[in-house]
């Protein structure tokens, strides 16, 4: 039912008709069924001429029906696919960034990616649902057609077997959300290895200790809880076939014995019988599907209920100010929480004033809050208390998206894309490809219609490109996250003594949080910060 909501939600109208004209191709299906025991019976005064061009008319009409329900059902399920991605994706960046840290990586990759697969392969089988169930219905009306009697001693023991069939397979649901919780877990773990590769293939301990006491257990929660699962689902198909065969046996050997029944009227029940032993294997058998894209749903309804309540209220800001005077924090504060009972780390009360056209550097031990410091200054985090203020005007929630597009910032955990999105000037390739000359990678990349021709570079010469990108944003405050810890002496040199004073010459504020003290002379002011308090903020 969730997923003939998530369904219904997209296009009412669309699912009426595809339902519509899927019960017209199940219905023509069974009164096929139902011509063809008539025909086989060869009943007096019937016309074989008129049954023929009757068949071929319920073929027609099941075919075509058929057809239309399936490519709209499909259209249908591929948009709500679509448009469930695109919400979703719109709302995990429309969520608080410390919101997302706290819900973490492996919990939004495994929703954006197995959760929106799985209930893309739910609604996919939903055309073959509809008509297999518009057929068993349809069958179900013929043989009442022929039998009140009969139909109530099939409705009793399909009570019997609904009854039973619904407690293994809400079992088997039980086991298949464990098994979803798992996979959240797995891909932590997953993620390890991918991160953490280095270091596992450093250390044979850690990685033994790693494969042994927390993959493995997990993949193998992972794999009972499905197995268990899927063994659950495997037995109602099974037991749903046995209570079928038995139906059937009880219409051939018993019924006869209790009451009087043509020959004609028996090969009708034994022809309908048969006829419905594909479409209900066919239904049971995607049972495990739709339960797993059921599933699925609830995880991204849960998902995206978090993240709407965590939401900011993003709309399409005006033009930055080329032109400014100072932008300041005023007793602003930060607060991570953990699990750990008084291990709460505090940043804050920070009052901070800056100004255009100066060199400013961060610095402070590991752990002292630069990192977040750095998110605050440019709005990705909401200040618990206190404020921001940029020209006397305070940021809030209906102006702080214009406010980031102050900043171009390279973060000590950048990521690089290979397009040079956002960033429309007729010049674009021309000015990239001046920057990749001031930053010596004009012999390895080369830039073309706005994209990066390759990305496959040392750390240090992919935080270049990443440099470059801050570069032609062209915004009036820069914002380096330890970006020359990966840059070799040569570099280091020319970026300390050589960028940081161009991009000030061309009038741009510059935010550097750095261990490098060699250069400490190059900044203007220097703010230093011990343990979430800003120790000193001095001019150089």
């Amino acid at each position: 039912m969730s997923l003939i909501s998530f369904l219904l939600r997209s296009s009412w109208r669309m699912v009426a008709i595809a339902i519509l004209t899927g019960f017209l191709s199940g219905g023509s299906s069974a009164a096929l069924i139902a011509l063809i025991s008539r025909a086989a019976a060869r009943e007096p005064g019937a016309s074989l001429s008129t049954t023929a061009w009757t068949f071929v008319g319920l073929a027609i009409v099941a075919l075509i029906t058929s057809i239309i329900a399936q490519v709209m059902l499909i259209r249908l399920s591929q948009n709500a696919v679509l448009k469930l991605r695109m919400r979703l994706s719109r709302q995990i960046l429309a969520s608080e960034l410390s919101h997302l840290e706290d819900l973490g990586k492996p919990r939004l990759l495994a929703t954006l990616t197995e959760d929106v697969q799985a209930v893309a392969n739910g609604v996919f089988q939903m055309p073959s649902l509809f008509i297999n169930l518009a057929i068993v219905i349809g069958c179900m009306a013929y043989i009442t057609w022929l039998s009140w009697s009969v139909i109530l001693m099939v409705i009793g023991l399909a009570v019997v077997a609904i009854g039973s069939c619904q407690w293994m397979l809400n079992r088997g649901k039980k086991m298949l959300a464990l098994a979803r919780t798992d996979q959240d877990i797995l891909f932590q773990h997953l993620g390890s290895i991918t991160a953490g590769i280095k270091e596992l293939k450093l250390h044979y301990r850690r990685r033994q200790v790693f494969l042994e006491k927390q993959l493995l257990p997990t993949v193998n929660n992972f794999r009972r809880h499905n197995v268990v699962g899927l063994t659950f689902f495997a037995a109602t198909s099974s037991w749903g076939q046995l209570i079928f065969f038995f139906a059937l046996g009880f219409v051939i050997f018993v019924l006869p014995n209790i009451m009087a029944i043509t020959p004609q009227t028996l090969s009708g029940y034994v022809l309908t019988f048969t006829y419905l032993v594909f479409p209900m294997e066919n239904i049971i058998s995607k049972l495990p599907i739709f339960s797993r894209a059921s599933i699925a749903l609830e995880k991204i309804e849960s998902l995206g209920l978090s993240l709407v309540n965590r939401s900011e209220n993003l709309t399409v800001p005006p033009q930055h100010k080329a032109s400014w005077e100072y932008f300041q924090l005023d007793n602003v504060t930060h607060t991570y929480r953990t699990d750990e009972p008084n291990s709460n780390f505090i940043l804050g009360p920070v009052n901070l004033k800056f100004f255009p056209q100066e060199i400013v550097f961060i610095v402070g031990g590991n752990g002292s809050g630069k990192s977040t410091l750095a998110k605050l200054i440019t709005g990705l985090y909401i200040p618990e208390s206190g404020e921001i203020i940029l020209d006397g005007e305070s940021i809030t929630e209906q102006n702080r998206e214009w406010y980031r597009q102050h900043f171009s910032v390279v973060f000590a955990d950048f990521y690089l894309f290979a397009d040079l999105l956002g960033l429309e000037d007729n010049n674009l390739d021309s000015q990239a490809q001046k920057y990749l000359k001031l930053l010596q990678l004009d012999h390895k990349v080369q830039v073309q219609e706005g994209k990066l021709s390759t990305t496959a570079l040392s750390q240090g010469q992919r935080k270049r490109l990443a440099l470059l990108t801050a570069y032609l944003e062209d915004r009036p405050i820069y914002l380096f996250d330890e970006w020359a810890a990966d840059q070799d002496p040569f570099f280091k040199e020319i970026f300390y003594c050589k960028l940081l004073p161009y991009l000030r010459d061309q009038g741009k504020t510059v935010l550097v949080i750095s261990h490098d003290d060699h250069y400490f002379h190059v900044a203007d002011r220097m703010i230093k910060l011990d343990y979430g308090q800003v120790e000193y903020d001095k001019d150089f």
